[in-house]
């Protein structure tokens, strides 16, 4: 634009701001009308399960510490703040925690897939999984005690104890002697968190950076029809993921879901080696929690398809085989290795031989 002589030039106009990927505020409020609220109780019931599940989080961490050798980091971890939430709580916490952690390198949408098709997505997913989750360990939300959080979902503890039958005392503490041990390993390897956040940010931040994520993840919704009817593909093979994922992008989420396998197997072995001396009815738990991991009804087959929870089943599975096999040959203080530096993590390929991984880490 041409300007008189001796005027200052006119200034370019500011760019404007990228469009976030996911219409957060949008993702709440849907998930908030999508989550079932749980089992109704009685308000003096409820608070005396509240604080049952506290004093169990508080009680967990010395027996974890007892079983894995690894007192000092047990003692940090069981500094850390306990939060018990209801479902909708637990849905914000995530979307709060997704967001500061992935929400700047998510592929902008493009077209008809905008950002509240995305929001209402994620909130369909969340709405979901709060149904089945009991609990986690937060590392990315840092508290004021400068730690992570543990987050115990009191409405789907509550259900599931009551549909399998099991002691509610012993069931609660022993959902937090698995979430402990995950507040173990963080405290454990405080290179942790920032390994997993870098290695889930470069797989997103390729999704964005090869210029066709938007078209991928419109790619990955049009793939719902047929992974819900069942039809089995290439783009469908195994959950939704691989409908976005090209291979170089499949050979990272292999290296990220061993990590997760490990974590996983890890909090499995330790909640039932803390034993009946603890848990008195750990054994019956164990066994009507993999009956209900093995669940075949068609709600269970239409999430685990959905969300590819097979997948996520068998990182327990695999991940506690292969922490079984390593104690078994070096203790768990040979085991704790795996803690020391982020090149110590059992590769994809040493999750299925867990020998390899002790000849390479301990010669």
């Amino acid at each position: 634009m041409a300007t008189e002589p001796g005027a200052a030039p006119a200034a370019d106009a500011p760019p404007e701001p990228p469009r976030p990927a996911v219409d957060w505020e949008l993702a709440s409020r849907r998930a908030r009308q999508l989550a079932r609220p749980g089992p109704a109780v009685p308000p003096a019931e409820a608070r005396e399960f509240v604080a049952e599940l506290r004093e169990s989080a508080l009680a967990a961490p010395a027996h974890v510490g007892a079983v894995t050798g690894l007192l000092e980091p047990a003692l940090r971890a069981g500094a850390g703040p306990v939060y018990v939430l209801d479902r909708p709580r637990w849905v914000d916490a995530n979307l709060t925690m997704f967001r500061s952690l992935i929400g700047d390198v998510l592929p902008t949408p493009t077209g008809p897939w905008g950002a509240q098709a995305t929001g209402v997505e994620l909130a369909g997913v969340l709405a979901l999984l709060s149904s089945r989750v009991l609990g986690q360990y937060d590392p990315y939300t840092t508290t004021s005690a400068g730690t992570g959080r543990l987050v115990l979902v009191a409405p789907t503890i509550l259900k599931i104890q009551t549909e399998l039958g099991l002691r509610r005392r012993d069931f609660g503490l022993w959902v937090c002697l698995h979430e402990q041990t995950h507040a173990l390993q963080f405290a454990a390897a405080p290179w942790l968190a920032d390994h997993l956040r870098t290695t889930m940010r470069e797989l997103l931040g390729t999704l964005a950076e090869t210029g066709d994520g938007a078209d991928r993840l419109e790619q990955f919704v049009r793939a719902l029809p047929r992974v819900l009817r069942g039809e089995r593909s290439d783009a469908t093979s195994s959950s939704l993921l691989d409908a976005v994922l090209n291979e170089p992008e499949r050979d990272l989420m292999a290296e990220a879901m061993a990590t997760m396998s490990l974590l996983e197997g890890h909090a499995d072995v330790v909640m039932d080696e803390v034993g009946p001396q603890v848990v008195p009815t750990v054994r019956k738990i164990r066994r009507a929690f993999e009956r209900r991991r093995s669940g075949t009804s068609p709600m269970d087959v239409l999430v685990r398809r959905l969300l590819g929870l097979d997948a996520k089943l068998a990182q327990y599975r695999n991940g506690a085989k292969f922490v079984r096999s390593v104690v078994d040959q070096v203790g768990h203080d040979g085991f704790n290795a795996v803690w020391a530096a982020p090149e110590h993590l059992p590769r994809a390929v040493e999750l299925a031989d867990p020998q390899a991984w002790v000849r390479r880490v301990h010669g």
